[in-house]
């Protein structure tokens, strides 16, 4: 087998608090147990955590790479690097898709995950067109907390109504469709308290 055959782009995706970030750092852990050279990334919005780990909810943690931008990844990358995991791919440029497209047609294994939707289950950054581009792709599911059922969809609680508000429990709740409810700020929100 050719170097060129190995390489491909895995999508792990779905709503907020579903696990793709304990997938993507359990695929990127068994890959450094292969002996193989991989680098993990995160986006610098994201500011949960720090900058030089992705730190998943059940606190398994692994050493990362903050970047603003695809173009700063690019510069960033190690020659000879067998796979690429990305986090929070949503908060991504649209050069991130030519990217991963690039390295898998040079061999690279590249794990993308990342919300497919928005909190008003709007398609996402370039989640969709690295959806399209994937050879495998995993939809991960939450819970429902109001009913218990799967649950797809990040109902945001509190917070503005622009479609990048990075946050956690504090900020949204995992819903299924049935539980799902168009958000609307409080008036303290909308008048910008």
């Amino acid at each position: 087998m050719n170097e060129r055959s190995t390489g491909h782009i895995e999508v792990i995706t779905g709503g907020m608090f579903s696990g793709k970030s304990e997938e993507l750092v359990r695929r990127l852990r068994r890959a450094l147990i292969a002996r193989q050279r991989v680098q993990a990334f995160k986006p610098l919005a994201d500011t949960r955590h720090a900058p030089e780990q992705l730190i998943t909810r059940d606190n398994r943690a692994l050493d990362a790479t903050a970047v603003g931008d695809s173009a700063d990844l690019r510069r960033k990358l190690h020659w000879g690097v067998q796979v690429v995991g990305i986090d929070e791919a949503q908060f991504f440029d649209p050069g991130l898709v030519d990217l991963a497209m690039e390295l898998a047609d040079h061999g690279v294994r590249v794990i993308v995950a990342g919300l497919d939707q928005d909190f008003s289950r709007r398609p996402f950054g370039p989640m969709p067109a690295l959806l399209a581009v994937a050879e495998f792709v995993d939809k991960m599911h939450a819970v429902c907390v109001r009913c218990g059922a799967p649950a797809h969809y990040s109902q945001r609680t509190a917070g503005g109504g622009e479609q990048v508000q990075v946050g956690d429990a504090d900020s949204y709740e995992a819903r299924c469709r049935r539980c799902y409810e168009p958000y609307r700020p409080s008036e303290r929100e909308a008048a910008g308290s």
